[in-house]
């Protein structure tokens, strides 16, 4: 970790933070997801460069150290996709690989659909492909409790994440996501009154990660967050051609809450996201969580490492 060097990389006119270690031409670039941070992948980064890799992390637009834009409130998943392309060119990298967990995975493979010549291969984390628009979360088909429904409303995620201090928000919600079932608040509740305070966080999150996460998120707030992804998960962005021929690698674990989301399970265990990305190979990890890059780093690791190393050139 003491090896991870961080600089400022100027992208669109916005400073974007950006945490980097190893060295080489074989580029790996992760992408964060909610509520998670370029730290996310401490693990990941560090097993990467002992393999020989360039490893990137960075925080979005609007998260922790990076400028937030003039009006988050416009933002769309074109404003990530723009992050990563722009993020390459101020690097001076013309192909690299693209590694995303949670809402990141939306980017990465949008890159890939986009601009192919860019992308070596893509690896995904707890979320396969879904494009951005009106069906990407069915909604109406979990109770009106859905964190997602809730938090798509203007102010009142903002409410309930005030009523506590950034460290607090931050705990409650990686412990309830940690879980296999589907955050949902009775109709008298908000998303944060689901944790219980007695939960201790899970054991391989230590006090010490969360003090990293929440130092990031005290500078960024949640404002941009809360647009990208969940207010704007429902807007199509006009990608025509959606199709991703890049190689491609889904991880997930086996106890990650997504799969509970309607149809996600049978999308992903009946091939049809192949149909978006034909070239794909689904690996499912039995104890594995939402989180299962920092639950089970060694595992996660290897399963990275290893389709890299088939797909370099």
């Amino acid at each position: 970790m003491e090896n991870i060097e961080h600089k400022q990389v100027e992208v669109k006119g916005l400073k974007l933070h950006v945490a980097e270690i190893g060295s080489g031409p074989k580029v790996v670039v992760f992408l964060h997801g909610f509520p998670e941070i370029w730290y996310t992948w401490r693990h990941q980064m560090v097993a990467l460069a002992n393999t020989g890799y360039r490893a990137i992390a960075f925080d979005f637009r609007g998260y922790g150290l990076s400028d937030q834009p003039a009006e988050p409130e416009n933002a769309t998943f074109r404003d990530l996709i723009d992050d990563v392309v722009g993020l390459l060119d101020s690097l001076a990298i013309n192909k690299a690989f693209l590694v995303g967990k949670d809402f990141g995975a939306l980017p990465a493979y949008l890159v890939a659909a986009l601009h192919p010549e860019r992308v070596s291969g893509v690896v995904t984390l707890g979320v396969p492909y879904i494009l951005p628009g009106p069906s990407a979360v069915q909604n109406h088909l979990l109770p009106e409790g859905f964190y997602v429904s809730r938090w798509q409303q203007p102010g009142r995620a903002e409410a309930d994440f005030g009523r506590f201090d950034v460290k607090t928000v931050i705990r409650n919600i990686y412990t309830l996501f940690s879980r296999s079932e589907v955050p949902v608040a009775g109709e008298n509740q908000e998303i944060m009154d689901l944790f219980d305070p007695s939960t201790p966080l899970p054991p391989w999150f230590s006090e010490e990660d969360l003090l990293a996460y929440a130092s990031l998120y005290e500078k960024s707030g949640f404002r941009f967050a809360l647009q990208v992804p969940y207010r704007t998960l429902s807007v199509d962005i006009g990608i025509t051609d959606p199709k991703v021929n890049a190689p491609a690698l889904l991880i997930m674990g086996e106890k990650d809450y997504c799969l509970n989301f309607p149809g996600m399970e049978e999308y992903i265990r009946s091939g049809t996201v192949k149909h978006l990305v034909p070239d794909l190979d689904i690996t499912f990890l039995e104890e594995g969580s939402h989180f299962v890059h920092e639950q089970l780093p060694e595992q996660v690791n290897h399963l990275i490492v290893t389709f890299l190393d088939k797909h370099s050139v």
